[in-house]
């Protein structure tokens, strides 16, 4: 279950803590670029997909929706109640 409010950690992080993760990846982007080009290469699927949702971007996707409609389960019986007192 979510929780609102403030808390230590939540939220965005800091624009500096995002350089600093860029700037411990960027050594090692020549070693996924050849990985990704020896996938794509060999024809793997995942690879064609991630370099076509980047390239072009992802599909626009359908979503349907349906609307539930309460049905009445025993279709239109009239329900009567009746109430009987009894003398004492």
């Amino acid at each position: 279950m979510s929780r609102g409010g403030v808390r230590p950690g939540a939220g965005r992080k800091s624009k500096a803590e995002e350089q600093e993760l860029v700037e411990k990846l960027s050594p090692l982007e020549p070693i996924a670029f050849k990985a990704l080009t020896e996938a794509l290469s060999e024809g793997q699927r995942w690879a064609v997909r991630l370099y076509f949702e980047y390239m072009y971007g992802r599909p626009a996707q359908q979503v349907n929706r349906s609307e539930f409609v309460e049905q009445p389960l025993f279709g239109d019986i009239e329900i009567r109640r009746e109430v009987v007192y009894k003398e004492i």
